[in-house]
């Protein structure tokens, strides 16, 4: 089996790199956004009185 040229064995890393990087880019931009929309109510807050 012939042996790869250091050349050969950059362009297999800037291949996977590449491959990487635009891995990780669309699914970073595949993730959809939720929008945080205001609660129809007020939450019920339960305040205790102290006794001391």
């Amino acid at each position: 089996m012939p042996q790869m040229s250091p050349l050969f064995w950059l362009n297999l890393f800037l291949l996977f790199m590449l491959s990487l990087m635009l891995f990780l880019t669309i699914n970073y931009f595949m993730n959809q956004k939720k929008k945080k929309h205001p609660p129809l109510h007020n939450p019920l807050t339960f305040t205790k009185s102290w006794k001391w």
